[in-house]
C-alpha cells in the first residue's frame, strides 16, 4: 500500500547484548533469537519484529511495518525490551543502551552474523573490515518516513537533509568508548563517518546530496556506489540500496527515507520522542513554516556537513552561526543547538509527552553530556561499569537516566 508523507513511522532500535555480571558484550543474538521461537535472523511479533545484524552481539527491534501513529511505540518497545531480557537472563546475558559499548574491543571480540543473509556481511567484511568500531560498535535508532511519489519524495529529503546536522544535539549518546572519555559526545558518529574509508562514495559527507527525484539519485549516488564496490565485490552482494551509507538514506524499495544518524537512547520513550520532534520539525519545514521550501533544497552538501561534523563533537553546545542556515528555522542570530531545539519544540506545538523528554534533554543535556556529568572527568572502570549498569536498568525499567 502506498503512503504519502506523515502516514505511517518505521522506527527501528538496535541494543547490544552483553553479559549480566561483566557487561562484556555477548555474542548469543542467534541463540535469543531461536530462543524466542525465530527460525532464522528474524522473527514477527505482532505489531512489532525482530531481526539480527551484521554482527553476533546486537539484536534489532522494530515496528513490523509502518505503524500509522508514533504514541504506541514506547509501549511496545518495552514490551519487546522485556520478552528479550526474560529470555536472556538464563543465559546470563541482558541488552545495553547507548551508541557504543563502552569497553568493546572490535579488534578482538567482532563476530559476524553466520546464518543467513551472512554472505552480503561476509562481503562487507572482506572489504572494509569490520574489525572496528565503525562496524562493530554501533548502536542505532533508525527513523523511516514515506512517500508516495518523486514529488513527495523531494519535499521529505530537502527537509531531512536541512535537519540532519541538528540531530546530535538531541541524540548525541556515545561518550565513552575504550574503556575512557572520548573527545566527541556523539563518538558513534565520528567512527560511522569513517567506517567506509576505503570506498569513499559510500558515506561521502554523511549529508546525502541534493538530489530530489528517484532517477537523478539512483544516477548521482548509488550508479557511483555499485561501480566503486564492482572490483571487491564480483558477485554484486552490495548492488543494492542498503549498500549507501549516508545518514539518511532514500529507500525506494520500500518508498521511505531512512534516517541513521540517531544514537540509541536509554529506554524506547526517549527514541520515540526524539523521533516526534524530527517529525514535527520536518513538517513544519516542508509547511515551509518559515521560507520556502526551494531555499531549502538548495542548501548545499558542505556547509551543512560542518554543521554537523561540529555537533558530533560538542552536541547541544554546538553553535551555529551560519545566519543563512538558521534562517531556514526563522532564526536571525547564532544559536547553540541546544537553543534551536528549544525553539523548534516550541514554534512546532510539540505534545506531551514528548515535549516533557525533550525539555529533560533541554535542561539536563543530552544522554551523552549527563554520561559525562555521572563519570566526572577522569572516571575508573568501576565507575564507568556503575553508570552503564544503571543504563541498564533504565532500558529494563523505560526510564530516563538523570543522573544525581
Amino acid at each position: 500500500m502506498t503512503l504519502h508523507l506523515w502516514q505511517g513511522f518505521g522506527v527501528e532500535l538496535e541494543y547490544m547484548i552483553v553479559d549480566r555480571q561483566t557487561l562484556a558484550a555477548r555474542p548469543i543474538s542467534d541463540e535469543l533469537l531461536k530462543a524466542v521461537g525465530a527460525e532464522g535472523g528474524d522473527i514477527e511479533r505482532g505489531d512489532a519484529a525482530w531481526s539480527n545484524e551484521l554482527v553476533l552481539h546486537v539484536i534489532e527491534f522494530k515496528t513490523n511495518g509502518p505503524a500509522p501513529e508514533l504514541a504506541a511505540l514506547p509501549a511496545l518497545f518495552n514490551d519487546q525490551v522485556r520478552a528479550a531480557n526474560t529470555a536472556l537472563e538464563p543465559m546470563g546475558a541482558m541488552l545495553l543502551p547507548g551508541g557504543m559499548h563502552p569497553h568493546f574491543d572490535p579488534a578482538t571480540e567482532t563476530r559476524i552474523w553466520p546464518h543467513d543473509y551472512n554472505v552480503v556481511y561476509e562481503t562487507y567484511n572482506r572489504i572494509f573490515d569490520c574489525r572496528g568500531h565503525g562496524w562493530s560498535n554501533l548502536q542505532a535508532t533508525h527513523l523511516n518516513l514515506p512517500f508516495a511519489d518523486d514529488a513527495e519524495f523531494a519535499q521529505l529529503h530537502a527537509a531531512v537533509r536541512y535537519m540532519l546536522p541538528l540531530l546530535p544535539g538531541l541524540a548525541a549518546a556515545s561518550p565513552v568508548a575504550e574503556g575512557r572519555l572520548q573527545p566527541a559526545l556523539d563518538f558513534r558518529l565520528v567512527n560511522y563517518a569513517q567506517n567506509s574509508a576505503r570506498i569513499p562514495s559510500s558515506t561521502g559527507d554523511v549529508i546525502p546530496e541534493p538530489l530530489y527525484t528517484q532517477q537523478d539519485y539512483y544516477e548521482g549516488i548509488l550508479h557511483k556506489i555499485w561501480a566503486d564496490t564492482a572490483p571487491f565485490d564480483p558477485d554484486g552482494n552490495l548492488r543494492g540500496e542498503f549498500a549507501n551509507a549516508r545518514g539518511a538514506i532514500a529507500r525506494f524499495d520500500r518508498m521511505a527515507v531512512e534516517i541513521r544518524v540517531l544514537d540509541i537512547q536509554e529506554c524506547p520513550l526517549v527514541d520515540v520522542a526524539i523521533c516526534a520532534a524530527i517529525v514535527a520539525a520536518l513538517k513544519a519545514l516542508i509547511a515551509q513554516r518559515w521560507v520556502p521550501l526551494d531555499d531549502i533544497a538548495r542548501a548545499e552538501v558542505k556547509p551543512l556537513a560542518a554543521i554537523l561534523q561540529a555537533a558530533m563533537v560538542e552536541g547541544e553546545n554546538t553553535v551555529i552561526d551560519d545566519l543563512a542556515y538558521l534562517r531556514g528555522f526563522g532564526i536571525d542570530e547564532p544559536l547553540s543547538i541546544g537553543e534551536v531545539w528549544h525553539h523548534l519544540a516550541y514554534e512546532t506545538g510539540l505534545a506531551e509527552p514528548w515535549r516533557r523528554v525533550v525539555r529533560t534533554i533541554e535542561q539536563q543535556g543530552t544522554l551523552a553530556t549527563r554520561i559525562r556529568r555521572a563519570l566526572g572527568a577522569a572516571p575508573t572502570r568501576a565507575q564507568i561499569d556503575g553508570v552503564y549498569r544503571a543504563l541498564s536498568q533504565c532500558l529494563a525499567n523505560g526510564r530516563m537516566f538523570e543522573p544525581q
